[in-house]
């Protein structure tokens, strides 16, 4: 009730204003007034204006960058993350230092050049080195973070070529995630979207040996410095698998497998500790639009150091429904088998 008021005093006012600028210029045209006349005055104030916008929005930039950049994440946690943070960062630099060399010239030359009837501007129809300079440098520029991002991207997309990594399976759905540890033979079991039921919801095919040891689990759990390699599926639509604080985002697609390799360097303890925040968890968050609910489609993801993350495993139970042994040894990669 009180916003429908509110609009409609709003629109009371709008209204009110328009009157009155509407009044004053038919009182201009009666009297016999110019109001299309500008003279010197007006040239002058409206150029001073420019200078005191470009001051105070000059601050205001400043002020809302530095009072708002509490809400950026902090350091990353995946090894690979300081990569895509060290190319953010060069784009940022190139960002803010083309817009307010834009900005201040932008406003000084409104200033600068203001009208004078004592000064006639030249009519320059063309200029071919001036087009030739402003046409070169920026396709340098943009060619050269388009090659430095692409270089970034391949150097991490192509590091799944090292075998010690550990295999988990992230498996999406309206509105949840589940996660499968391939178990000691760090091979996950077949899976076929035709076996999914209410007690396999998964799909999981249970006659496959490299399936027995799978682990399934509600809560993502890695070991620290430990090389994960994340096989990716998805049940229904598109979702995407985000994990900012790793820095971390792959696309789930029904029928078909995703995966992204990463190494965790951050235990959860020492993000708390950094952040001076003893509730702080890591969070795996769907990145996609995938329906009503969306908003509540997250995972918690917990870094452990080693004693921790056996400690863990051991207290999960196996496919076959077996408890799970330790596991804290190293592990190879074998395959990855899903359908």
């Amino acid at each position: 009730m009180i916003t429908f008021l509110g609009l409609i005093v709003t629109i009371l006012v709008i209204i009110a204003i328009a009157r009155i600028v509407r009044i004053l210029e038919l009182t201009a045209y009666l009297s016999g007034e110019n109001s299309e006349r500008i003279t010197e005055k007006n040239n002058n104030l409206q150029g001073t204006l420019n200078l005191v916008f470009l001051f105070v929005g000059m601050i205001f930039i400043v002020f809302t960058t530095w009072r708002y950049s509490r809400f950026i994440l902090p350091v990353s946690a995946s090894k690979h993350g300081v990569q895509i943070d060290n190319l953010m960062n060069v784009n940022y630099v190139l960002i803010f230092t083309v817009f307010f060399i834009t900005q201040i010239l932008l406003f000084v030359f409104a200033f600068k050049y203001r009208h004078n009837k004592n000064r006639r501007a030249e009519f320059i129809p063309e200029n071919h080195k001036l087009e030739f300079v402003w046409t070169i440098i920026p396709t340098i520029v943009l060619g050269g973070m388009i090659v430095y991002g692409l270089t970034v991207w391949n150097r991490i997309t192509n590091a799944v070529s090292n075998k010690d990594a550990q295999v988990i399976e992230l498996y999406g759905k309206q509105f949840d995630w589940t996660a499968r540890y391939a178990g000691k033979d760090n091979t996950l079991g077949k899976a076929n979207f035709l076996k999914i039921n209410i007690n396999n919801p998964l799909g999981v095919d249970s006659l496959d040996p490299n399936a027995k040891d799978d682990i399934l689990v509600k809560e993502l759990h890695l070991k620290i410095n430990q090389p994960t390699l994340l096989s990716i599926r998805a049940q229904d639509v598109i979702h995407s698998v985000y994990m900012p604080h790793f820095r971390l985002q792959m696309n789930a697609v029904p029928g078909m497998t995703t995966q992204f390799y990463f190494v965790p360097s951050i235990t959860t303890d020492e993000m708390r500790k950094n952040l001076n925040n003893d509730k702080f968890d890591y969070v795996l968050l769907c990145n996609k639009i995938c329906g009503m609910a969306h908003y509540t489609m997250k995972m918690k993801v917990v870094v452990d150091d080693e004693n921790q993350y056996a400690e863990w495993m051991n207290k999960q139970k196996s496919f076959d429904g077996t408890a799970v042994a330790d596991n804290t040894n190293p592990i190879k990669v074998s395959a990855v088998a899903s359908k």
